[in-house]
């Protein structure tokens, strides 16, 4: 049953019991209504207590249902039955309260909460918008400015926020006890949001918001609708402004943003460990890290952000001082950003320990290795680490490119190596690559899935190559743009056009930001195994030569006057034709939807490739590794969740047309071929569980 009810004296109580988070979906409306004609035909009752059974009051409808043709009975008219009734029905939340639980909670007289209940609107992060009256009670009862932020961000607040704000009337920590001694007095003195007047019109916090939408949620289409709606609420009755969000809802469900939004949705919640690894992993309270750079201090801030111990080895005073400084930047700048606290800033500091004495890591059951990506450097790291920390210690390398198992022959037990790929900035981005060596045992894998997990961080097993999932297809994407840039485009005209796409940045401002020689140093460390066959473009190695390494040096592939914003460098362009004219090329004209096209494909192909040498367990985890670690844009639902949108028949065939060009670097993958011959979703293709990353 999805909703229970029963009644005591003159109260009655309705729960909403669908585990595990009491999701909207049919049987629960069905069962809603059955309790609203249920308490319309008992006698006597003063109230209605609605509570939520487990976890959480309502965390919102079913996003599986969305798919399918809206089938009724139809939450908004399920809402507007309780907000109409004669006996007053009170809102006991706890845990949360999203999306159509806040709007359930919207249309009970009074609204009670736990303290720690998180309640929100989410929708527009789904490529929707509130369907039940979102758009039209919270403005009501809350004013425009508020209204417009909560809905068009999507973010929810917690439960003193809400209180403050004024859309829920009590906090105690037993929201059904406090529903039951509710005086009778406050009951009859309280107006349902619906009855309220219009919200004043506030132009000033509407054009704010659409501008903010416009440039934290550019592309997305829900947002800005929801903002439509929510002035709609300024001037029009409470039935029309629920019609036309109602018509909003149903057709935003259906478009392509939504879809993907969903797809990455689910993706996140079925991001998990391997079944088959059912051990424990080791103890984390403790971590060692070796390397106190960019990365490392990144790496550091993250492990005691979340509550660890950390001991950081670096291999001497100067490195000390060098570490302590990059992490004190990191820090200050959170404490800045109102972040941290500064009772949590001294708890952080409290619990680092910086040592040139690997010694000092003894208790440790967990190493990562954060240092410059030399094998030799990594191997003699381990080898230290071998020699201090316990026998059963987990050792991680967050090598980017580097061969784990390779660095794993450092040291006797080659099972207690796993790659742990963190990505710049460290202590900011979600993306955690976790590296199965050929001998990598169960417990290491578990103990990268706890860190994960303790970090708060998108988890996703890939096999041993060359850039593991994300930086092998972003090898590819930026051969590409070397290639375009020598047949004819420049590097603004190329970042403009993936702007255009969707990216936050196109290539090459993102190259500026990361450093040139970082990229530029792992060439010169793969040329010996290149295929000398394969077309190479010198431009990037003459901009790292010309000591235009980026932004840290206010030149790369822009200019960068007094560290501000970039400026487009008549010289590089003249540095592009020249290599052209070495090349022999006769430099031709491309559009935006010419340079989507060739980038967009190039990463497809590779991206097909690493699926089908199982070295990505599955197409979802390639969409989560581009999505959270290189910037894809997540309403296009990631990498392989858009190729196939477009296909895998007219991605083999425009790769062959390519491959016209030039048949070594457009040869079509056997998995887009295999797709396309058999007219299967890149999603939905399987490779033996043997072959697979266990």
């Amino acid at each position: 049953m999805t909703v229970k009810t029963r009644r005591q004296g003159a109260i009655a109580y309705v729960e909403l019991n669908n585990a595990p988070v009491n999701a909207m979906g049919l049987a629960l409306r069905q069962g809603l209504l059955d309790a609203v004609n249920w308490v319309e035909n008992e006698s006597g009752i003063e109230r209605v207590i609605l509570s939520g059974a487990g976890r959480v009051f309502a965390a919102g409808g079913d996003a599986k249902e969305f798919d399918a043709p809206p089938i009724e009975p139809h939450l908004p008219d399920v809402l507007n039955r309780i907000e109409n009734c004669e006996i007053p029905w009170i809102a006991a939340a706890h845990g949360a309260a999203l999306g159509g639980g806040l709007e359930l909670m919207l249309s009970c007289r009074v609204r009670i909460a736990a303290p720690k209940t998180q309640l929100g609107l989410p929708e527009v992060t789904l490529g929707v918008i509130p369907g039940a009256g979102g758009t039209q009670r919270l403005p009501r009862i809350v004013g425009l400015e508020t209204a417009v932020d909560m809905i068009s961000s999507g973010k929810p607040v917690t439960a003193d926020q809400a209180l403050t704000l004024g859309f829920i009337d009590l906090v105690d920590p037993d929201p059904v006890n406090a529903a039951e001694t509710l005086p009778t007095e406050y009951l009859d003195t309280a107006v349902a949001v619906g009855h309220r007047d219009c919200p004043a019109m506030n132009q000033s916090a509407l054009d704010a918001a659409r501008a903010t939408s416009f440039k934290k949620q550019k592309h997305q289409i829900a947002p800005q609708k929801a903002i439509d709606l929510v002035e709609m609420s300024a001037h029009s009755q409470l039935v029309d402004g629920l019609k036309a969000e109602r018509a909003c809802f149903v057709d935003l469900r259906n478009t392509s943003q939504a879809k993907a939004l969903r797809h990455m949705f689910f993706a996140e919640r079925a991001n998990r460990q391997p079944r088959h690894i059912t051990c424990d992993p080791v103890d984390i309270s403790t971590v060692a890290v070796v390397g106190g750079g960019t990365m490392g201090a990144g790496i550091t801030y993250a492990l005691l952000n979340a509550g660890l111990s950390v001991v950081l080895l670096e291999t001497d005073d100067e490195g000390v001082d060098r570490a302590r400084i990059n992490i004190d930047k990191i820090i200050q700048a959170s404490l800045d950003r109102s972040l941290i606290s500064a009772e949590k800033e001294q708890k952080i500091r409290g619990c680092l320990t910086m040592s040139t004495d690997y010694n000092a890591a003894r208790h440790a059951n967990l190493a990562i290795e954060a240092a410059f990506e030399s094998m030799d450097v990594k191997k003699s790291i381990f080898q230290s680490l071998e020699a201090a920390l316990p026998s059963s210690a987990v050792l991680a390398t967050n090598t980017s490119y580097l061969d784990v198992n390779e660095i794993a022959k450092a040291i006797k037990d080659t099972s207690r190596v796993v790659g742990l790929h963190f990505f710049a900035p460290a202590h900011i981005m979600k993306l955690l690559e976790i590296i199965k060596g050929h001998t990598t045992s169960d417990q290491a894998i578990a103990t990268g899935f706890a860190m994960a997990k303790t970090l708060r961080k998108i988890p996703v097993l890939a096999g041993v190559c060359d850039g593991f999932i994300g930086n092998r297809i972003l090898q590819r994407y930026r051969e590409a743009a070397d290639g375009l840039l020598l047949d004819g485009t420049n590097p603004w005209e190329l970042d403009e056009a993936m702007e255009a796409f969707g990216y936050a940045m196109g290539p090459y401002e993102a190259q500026d930001l990361s450093g040139l020689d970082i990229a530029y140093a792992n060439r010169q460390r793969q040329a010996p195994t290149r295929d000398p066959n394969r077309r190479y473009v010198l431009i990037s190695d003459r901009m790292v030569q010309e000591g235009r390494l980026g932004k840290k040096v206010s030149v790369g592939w822009y200019r960068y006057p007094g560290g501000n914003g970039k400026v487009i460098d008549p010289l590089v362009e003249d540095l592009v034709r020249e290599e052209s004219h070495f090349a022999k090329v006769t430099r031709q004209e491309f559009s935006d939807s010419d340079i989507q096209h060739r980038l967009l494909l190039a990463m497809i192909n590779e991206a097909a490739d690493i699926l089908h040498e199982g070295i990505a367990h599955s197409a979802t985890d390639i969409d989560l590794v581009t999505v959270f670690g290189y910037g894809f844009p997540r309403w296009r639902g990631g990498l392989m969740h858009y190729a196939d949108s477009i296909g895998a028949q007219k991605i083999f065939s425009d790769l062959q047309a390519l491959a016209k060009e030039d048949p070594i670097v457009w040869k079509p993958s056997a998995l887009i071929k295999e797709c396309a011959e058999t007219n299967t979703n890149l999603s939905d293709w399987s490779k033996p569980q043997a072959n697979k990353p266990e």
